[in-house]
């Protein structure tokens, strides 16, 4: 009788057990007979439970076709999500099959980059892709239960798959070099129990066919297709062959992808002037993505940038590789070659294609000097006369390659950005000396800047402006103060005084800064967006500047032309309530340094673009003043392109970022500071305490200053490139 009541207890504990489970469970032991064909609709249903948080936003997103621009953060939002929320957790082990499992199921619903496409997207319709948890928390709920593994391959992927799991025990780096990359694709086939990916009952299947193609011709984004290759499956039959084929084919896909959302050559390696926190897209994010994606090329393309003028370009490249060359520019005739001194009508032309400034006919010096740099950039023998060989550069006849090869750079240096811009954004090209400021896709104002000479670029980067000062106060570099003030101060203990600095001696040090003023080398506002290269915007007392063609004088940071306007315009998209006027902004100048903090930052993007399209759909071209492009080209050309992608690490020089962050031009550090590009009319000092202290410094032709004799004053003293003062 007890063996019959214990019998009882278990017969009922095992029902009550059964009643507790949810109607949605399935047994264990079902698993194997169930119907694998029946698996995509179980799945379909699970997902119609999570989809409507990210699908709607998606849907938004495809119908929105003339939207370019999302916040940065969101660049990488179709590749990171399934990083945050495991596709392989949100799915019970019954809803996989062996060749389209959960994981990647669930990336469609959450990240899957062809239907959340960041070239149609506005920013308040991408936000559930952000991974915030207020924005997940409907998609990631399901993630709680640990899922088992699919269910093995079976027919003849069984074999494949197999094959796959022996690679897959430390065999991987055969085939995939980088362990980065292999850890996540081990995961990941390992997630699927190791069914093939690019391959459907023992042939390669739709999903690799796509891949393949769009490998084939991402030369369209200025990328090599041989940095992608991509195995024969239609030679191959065995499944230790099939096997490999499909990890070298995922080793392709994922290569790309990283070079697409972040670059083919990693920004270090062409300077330390260059910082960007754009995210690269993780392999196994990659993987989820293709293996739930309806159209695969949407999905690959998703990658690049998805910005207005990367987009520009790419249609430009387009044209070129049809046979379409820009011709919009009238030709330079033939004639005699030219040599400084001689007259020719084609001078003006000329003058006018080299944006030289000048009048008559003569072949001046200045006109020679803008064609041997010309003839420099173009590999030809700088000479500085014309010729045959120049002619046939200006007219276009022995363009192509060059253009190419500029808009390919220009190209890279957009995957190094943000791939999305926000609503409101201020962009800075550097080689056309110009700030806008864009809000909604459209220009809301533009205006001339002066950005850092040769020898102390401006850096290229995006920080977040977060506030206005009004009255700055200019406050001198430590490194500079030791360096350089104090032995002027040694020499003459009134100098400092007389030019309007002050100078402070307390238990921390010297301090030495100039109060607010109409005189103060800030001028009388200065835009902040907090970097490590220590440069900002600021206003300047020497307005004449502006009226140069080229405008490289600066130490790093950079002059705007009508700073009050500037700061209206960015007032009136952060605080549109707040009535700040360009009038009310310059009735605040006065001796109190004031902050405007800004409740929403905006992006400051500093560009650097010797190739874009202009607002008329116009390719235009730059002088590579920095000689980024140079830098670039001969890494993407060279021997040591394999190991491009890989960052390098730079010395922080900190006394180079101080001189960085000098607002004006004093002869004393920079060297006469001229700029050997021409450009008209040349620095005087324009009545500052600068120009005061160190006598200014002539642009072209370079003339020694003429100021206040100091330590060493026969030998002019230079700041080099890596922010080291050094005796000429």
């Amino acid at each position: 009788m007890l063996g019959i009541r214990v019998d009882r207890l278990l017969a009922s504990t095992a029902i009550a057990l059964l009643l507790a489970l949810p109607t949605t469970a399935s047994f264990a032991g079902s698993e194997n007979g169930t119907d694998t064909s029946a698996a995509p609709r179980q799945e379909s249903q699970a997902d119609s439970a999570i989809r409507p948080a990210a699908s709607e936003p998606a849907q938004k997103a495809s119908n929105d076709a003339p939207a370019t621009s999302a916040k940065p953060q969101e660049t990488a939002a179709p590749a990171n999500n399934s990083a945050e929320k495991p596709a392989d957790e949100a799915k019970p082990a019954a809803s996989a099959d062996a060749a389209q499992p959960s994981e990647p199921a669930k990336s469609t619903t959450e990240g899957k980059p062809a239907e959340i496409n960041p070239a149609q997207t506005k920013p308040a319709e991408i936000k559930p892709a952000e991974g915030k948890p207020s924005d997940t928390a409907a998609t990631s709920a399901p993630a709680t239960a640990t899922p088992e593994a699919a269910p093995p391959a079976a027919g003849p992927d069984a074999a494949i798959a197999e094959q796959l799991r022996e690679l897959g025990n430390g065999k991987f780096d055969r085939i995939i070099g980088s362990k980065k990359d292999r850890t996540p694709i081990e995961t990941f086939y390992s997630n699927r129990n190791y069914a093939p990916l690019w391959i459907t009952d023992g042939k390669v299947n739709a999903r690799a066919t796509a891949a393949i193609a769009y490998l084939r011709h991402v030369d369209a984004d200025g990328l090599d297709p041989a940095d992608y290759p991509a195995p024969n499956f239609a030679a191959l039959s065995a499944p230790g062959d099939l096997a490999d084929a499909e990890i070298k084919l995922t080793a392709a896909v994922v290569t790309y992808a990283h070079h697409a959302s972040v670059g083919r050559v990693h920004w270090s390696r062409v300077s330390n002037d260059i910082e960007y926190s754009t995210p690269a897209a993780e392999p196994g994010d990659v993987l989820a993505a293709i293996a739930g994606a309806g159209d695969v090329t949407a999905t690959l393309d998703s990658y690049e940038p998805q910005t207005s003028g990367y987009r520009a370009l790419k249609a430009k490249l387009a044209d070129i590789h049809a046979g379409k060359i820009d011709k919009s520019k009238p030709a330079i005739a033939s004639g005699p070659v030219l040599k400084v001194g001689m007259a020719d009508e084609r001078v003006p032309a000329l003058r006018e294609r080299l944006g030289v400034s000048g009048n008559g006919d003569t072949y001046d010096k200045a006109l020679a000097e803008a064609v041997k740099k010309f003839q420099q950039q173009h590999d030809l023998a700088a000479t500085g006369t014309l010729g045959a060989a120049i002619l046939d550069a200006l007219n276009g006849r022995a363009q192509p390659d060059r253009v190419t090869d500029v808009i390919i750079a220009n190209m890279e240096r957009w995957r190094w950005m943000p791939h999305q811009f926000p609503d409101s954004y201020v962009i800075v090209n550097l080689p056309d000396f110009t700030l806008r400021v864009m809000h909604d896709g459209k220009l809301v104002w533009s205006t001339r800047i002066v950005i850092g000479k040769p020898e102390m670029p401006t850096p290229i980067m995006t920080a977040d402006m977060k506030y206005i000062t009004i009255n700055p106060t200019w406050n001198v570099p430590p490194s500079i103060v030791h360096r350089e003030y104090l032995p002027a101060l040694a020499q003459d203990p009134t100098v400092l005084a007389r030019m309007g600095l002050r100078v402070d001696y307390g238990p921390g040090g010297v301090h030495i800064w100039q109060p607010p003023g109409d005189k103060n080398a800030l001028g009388r506002i200065r835009f902040n967006f907090p970097n490590k290269f220590l440069v900002y915007q600021h206003d300047t007392p020497d307005k004449y500047m502006f009226a140069n063609d080229k405008r490289a004088y600066s130490h790093g940071c950079m002059r705007v032309q009508d700073p009050a306007h500037y700061a209206e315009v960015l007032l009136s998209l952060v605080r549109p309530g707040d009535g700040y006027t360009e009038d009310r902004i310059r009735k605040m100048f006065g001796s109190s340094e004031t902050d405007i903090q800004f409740p929403t930052f905006i992006p400051v993007n500093l560009t650097y673009q010797t190739a874009f399209v202009d607002d008329a759909g116009k390719l235009e071209l730059r002088e590579d003043v920095y000689g980024r492009d140079r830098a670039l080209l001969a890494i993407l050309k060279g021997t040591d392109r394999k190991l491009a992608d890989m960052p390098i690490e730079h010395r922080i020089d900190v006394s180079h970022r101080e001189v960085m962050a000098i607002p004006d031009e004093p002869t004393w550090f920079g060297g006469r500071g001229y700029y050997r590009g021409g450009g008209r009319g040349y620095y005087q000092g324009g009545g500052n305490f600068f120009s005061g202290l160190f006598g200014g410094g002539f642009y072209s032709p370079p003339v020694p200053p003429a100021g206040m004799r100091h330590r060493n004053a026969d030998r002019p003293r230079k700041v080099t490139h890596s922010g080291q003062t050094v005796e000429r």
